[in-house]
C-alpha cells in the first residue's frame, strides 16, 4: 500500500519529477540540463526517489490495444478490517488499483479484463469469495475520456 507520508522534496527533486511526468523517457542528460545538474546526479536522485517509493517510472499503455476490452471500477462494501481485505485484493494481477474510501463503499478497485466473462470470473472468484465482502457494485467503463499522470508536485 502507498503510505500517506512522503519524504520532504527539495525544489530540484520536484523539478526532476515534473520533467519525468512530462516525458518519462527523457534522458538523464536532458533532465540535468533542465534542472542544472549533471547526468550522474540526476541518475542518483531518480534512483533514490524510486527506492523511497515516491517515484515509479512505467510505460502507460492503452488496455484496448493490448486486448483488454473491459475495464471497470468495483465498489465493495465489507465488514471487518478493510486494510487486510484491501491487501488481499491487491495481490490479484487483474486488479490495478485499490483504495480505501469513506462513504457508500469501503474499498474501490479497478480491474482490467479481456472481456465480460473475465470480469465475471474476477467478481466471483477473486472478489466475492472473501467472506468479509457484503456487497459489490460494478461500474463498467464505456469510454475513457481523460487519464493523466502529470499533476505536478507541491
Amino acid at each position: 500500500m502507498v503510505e500517506s507520508s512522503a519524504p520532504a522534496l527539495d525544489a530540484t527533486a520536484k523539478r526532476i519529477i515534473e520533467q519525468l511526468q512530462t516525458d518519462g523517457r527523457s534522458s538523464y542528460a536532458s533532465i540535468g540540463k533542465a534542472v542544472g545538474l549533471s547526468e550522474a546526479a540526476v541518475r542518483n536522485r531518480v534512483q533514490k526517489l524510486s527506492e523511497s517509493g515516491l517515484l515509479q517510472v512505467v510505460a502507460v499503455t492503452d488496455p484496448l490495444k493490448l486486448g483488454f476490452s473491459r475495464q471497470a471500477l468495483i465498489g465493495i462494501r465489507c465488514t471487518g478490517d478493510t486494510e487486510t481485505l484491501a491487501r488481499q485484493l491487491a495481490i490479484c494481477p487483474e486488479i490495478d488499483y485499490v483504495v480505501l474510501t469513506a462513504g457508500s463503499f469501503d474499498i474501490l478497485i479497478e480491474v482490467v479484463c479481456e472481456d465480460d466473462d473475465h470480469l465475471l470470473r474476477i467478481l466471483n472468484q477473486k472478489v466475492r469469495v472473501h467472506s468479509e465482502v457484503t456487497a459489490t457494485e460494478t461500474l463498467v467503463y464505456l469510454k475513457l475520456v481523460k487519464q493523466q499522470y502529470n499533476w505536478g508536485t507541491r
